[in-house]
């Protein structure tokens, strides 16, 4: 009992005798275990979106649109359990504040349904005794910044305009969030459907089926095909709505756990750095605790419990600090406290693990006669000999000799600031890749700037206006068609845009643009799900029609996980290409958007929809804040490993000072020696780093594009202004702090006492 009470005495008095490097050893694990938390929870809210949807609303695995109501059971067919609707659905346009967007209005019974049911997430859902009411899909109602209550004036393919009210605000699983996902989404009473639009012949029809395993979506798709044959117009299944529902969680949460796991191993080092660093200082004192009758395992336990504490109080503090921000921003019903608790534990090994061997260590010191009081001797490493040989000032040869005294304790410096400077250059090439994005949004596929769509004018009226405008450089008619793939029974994207004399400027980085017709250029995600190879002919069904085109070329194609197919308006059928859906709109160099939105508004007296191209950039701007906290964090880090370099080299030689002093160096000249002897760490360190750093992020950055179905060769270095800059601003910070005690050191009017 009295031992105990004297450890716990003696580890008090430690901590509150270094409690700046206490603090920080609790900052940089609590900044860890967050980082780690925040990544895993996005990873796994990148599937949990749909997959809380789909369980709170009866989802439907498979969904297909006709263009009449099927006429067979689609509920006989084998591992189908329920059906939803079918529904019927009409194309509208939405003119909301200025802006006009595509909608499909579905009809839906005031009942709710079994099966694909919307949930209410505000409001109330549709009555008979509103006629007029509408239910906006949530992610549809953000984008239009509607309100319950709200008007929703909608303009029906007749041109006729009606004004409904926003009844709800609903979630749904049956398709991914609105803009990346067109069209909106609306749900209004069959009846009000039937008054807005009520000729059949522009409508489809919307069934859902519900299976009893979703693994069998494939076979249920393929034999959907068989039986609707030419009537089916597309079809998908709950694989799509998941991918793309998880897109930018996905990117932002793979970067997030790259930087937690590298910060993790970093703060290891640190922590046992640390650790070993005030085991040293504290030779005199254990062997103290030797011969005062405490075991090996006791002193080992003591140092494990005041170290561990450290790290584990950081953990906790991470914990919840994670824990938080997440439920604050994705709620705590989001929040999966599995993952959680297994970063919890598992850092808390990693701490007690890093903390182990130096407590090990720390064990078996002996008592007070055998204790080290000076550093190991041995023979000049490489780097003092030459600066013997080049003739270096006398301060700077002995700073060389000094930094690799203890080579354990100067490689885990050495390494511990190399992985946080590696993390730092991959966080900027991030950050350069983003502004490669948006200066040059041509090589994402964002060669038009604005989009314009005929809206109440003839096609050919909105490309004459689009083509005298004088900021418009090029003018692509194009068409946006959804087709059966082969073997997959699901709908991918073919867009149809230019010509094949006439090709739109799709960034191809390898093979070549389409230069006839029945030529085409893929991304990534339609090459992979098809099993394709540039060279291959691929066989689609484009509303019974077959579609018949080589893979002549592959793009970076950021939208629906690059599963979209380009081609030249001429190779598809006349029904399907006339007129034009769109025109795609090259500006010139400087013009400004705005003013040719506004110009081409007002010489279509507002009849035509012009949208602007959104650049992924954009979609992706909350990375570059994560980026800026990780770099806080693994600054952290680095300076937790300096001032532990420094620490210990403090120890070292705090008699050599006096020495030094009586041998005529300045006090400058003994601060240089300190300083350099850290220093020397520093530089190798950050220069390893950013040197492992640049040889790798354009490889992982290319490597996230082609798994996530973008495609490869969007990765970009950062440049070397910047790399430079980060590398001084890592030296420069890190001496600037190893300055600070050492200048206390030098001034000293008498030598340090090592403890």
């Amino acid at each position: 009992m009295s031992s105990a009470l004297a450890g716990s005495r003696w580890v008090k008095a430690d901590l509150r005798a270094r409690k700046g490097q206490a603090a920080l050893t609790v900052l940089l694990v609590a900044g860890i275990v967050a980082a780690l938390i925040t990544g895993a929870t996005l990873l796994e809210d990148s599937t949990n979106p749909w997959r809380s949807l789909f369980a709170q609303t009866e989802g439907a695995h498979v969904w297909l649109y006709t263009d009449e109501s099927p006429q067979v059971s689609l509920g006989a067919i084998d591992g189908v359990t329920r059906t939803a609707g079918p529904y019927r659905s009409a194309p509208v346009t939405v003119a909301q504040d200025g802006k006009k967007e595509p909608a499909a209005l579905r009809a839906m019974p005031a009942e709710p349904q079994a099966v694909a049911h919307p949930v209410v997430s505000d409001g109330r859902w549709l009555d008979a005794s509103q006629p007029d009411g509408v239910v906006v899909e949530r992610s549809f109602a953000t984008s239009l910044r509607l309100r319950v209550g709200a008007p929703f004036t909608i303009i029906a393919l007749s041109g006729e305009r009606h004004t409904l009210y926003v009844r709800g605000i609903a979630d749904s699983a049956e398709q991914g969030f609105y803009p990346e996902w067109t069209p909106g989404l609306a749900y209004v009473l069959p009846g009000t459907l039937d008054r807005i639009e009520p000729m059949l012949g522009r409508s489809e029809w919307v069934t859902g089926l519900r299976l009893a395993d979703q693994e069998a979506s494939q076979v249920v798709s393929q034999r959907v095909v068989v039986m609707l044959e030419d009537k089916l117009q597309r079809v998908y299944t709950w694989r799509e709505v998941r991918a793309a529902m998880e897109l930018d969680n996905r990117l932002l949460g793979t970067l997030l756990a790259l930087f937690g796991m590298a910060g993790l191993v970093a703060a290891a080092f640190a922590l046992a750095n640390a650790a070993g660093g005030r085991v040293l200082g504290q030779q005199r004192d254990l062997a103290t605790l030797k011969s005062m009758g405490f075991t090996k395992g006791q002193v080992a336990l003591l140092l494990l419990v005041e170290h561990g504490a450290l790290g584990l109080v950081g953990v906790a503090i991470g914990g919840v600090a994670g824990w938080g921000v997440m439920a604050a921003v994705l709620g705590a019903s989001s929040v999966a406290p599995g993952p959680v608790l297994a970063i919890v534990a598992g850092t808390a090994l990693v701490v007690l693990a890093a903390v182990g061997v130096p407590a090990w260590r720390g064990g078996r010191t002996p008592p007070i006669p055998d204790a080290p009081v000076s550093p190991p001797h041995g023979r000049l490493s490489r780097l003092a000999r030459l600066a013997l040989l080049v003739r270096l000032p006398p301060a700077l040869i002995l700073g060389t000799r000094d930094a690799f005294t203890r080579r354990m304790p100067a490689f885990l410096t050495a390494f511990g600031l190399a992985v946080p400077m590696m993390m730092v250059t991959i966080g900027l090439g991030v950050w350069a890749t983003l502004d490669n994005f948006r200066a040059h949004p041509e090589q994402v596929g964002q060669h038009a700037g604005l989009y314009v769509r005929p809206g109440k004018l003839e096609a050919a009226a909105a490309q004459r206006i689009a083509e005298q405008d004088k900021d418009v450089a090029e003018v692509y008619p194009g068409t946006d068609v959804n087709a059966l793939a082969p073997g997959q029974a699901r709908s991918v994207r073919v867009r149809a845009l230019g010509s094949s004399t006439d090709p739109y400027p799709f960034p191809v980085v390898e093979g070549r643009i389409y230069g006839r017709q029945g030529e085409a250029v893929a991304g990534q995600g339609l090459l992979n799900l098809l099993g394709l190879k540039i060279g291959d002919r691929v066989r689609l069904t484009v509303g019974g029609t077959p579609l018949i085109v080589r893979i002549v070329g592959r793009t970076v194609e950021p939208d629906l996980d690059g599963e979209v197919l380009s081609v030249g308006l001429d190779s598809l059928a006349a029904k399907d290409a006339v007129p034009p859906e769109f025109y795609a709109l090259a500006l010139k160099p400087g013009a400004d958007q705005a003013e040719v939105r506004g110009r081409l508004l007002t010489q279509s007296a507002e009849s035509l929809e012009v949208q602007a191209a959104v650049n992924p950039a954009d979609r992706l701007a909350i990375i570059r804040v994560v980026i800026v906290a990780m770099i806080a964090v693994l600054t952290l880090i680095g300076l937790a490993n300096l001032l532990t370099a420094s620490a210990l080299g403090l120890r070292d030689h705090a008699f050599d000072l006096a020495v030094l002093k009586a041998m005529g160096l300045t006090p400058r000249q003994v601060m240089a020696t300190l300083v350099t002897g850290t220093g020397l760490l520093v530089v190798l360190g950050v220069g390893v780093g950013a040197a492992a750093g640049v040889s790798i992020v354009t490889g992982l950055i290319d490597l996230q594009g082609h798994t996530s179905g973008v495609g490869a060769g969007i990765g970009r270095a950062p440049s070397a202004v910047t790399l430079a800059t980060a590398v001084v601003i890592a030296v420069g910070t890190a001496l600037a702090v190893a300055l600070i005690p050492a200048r206390r050191a030098a001034r000293a009017q008498v030598p340090v006492t090592s403890r």
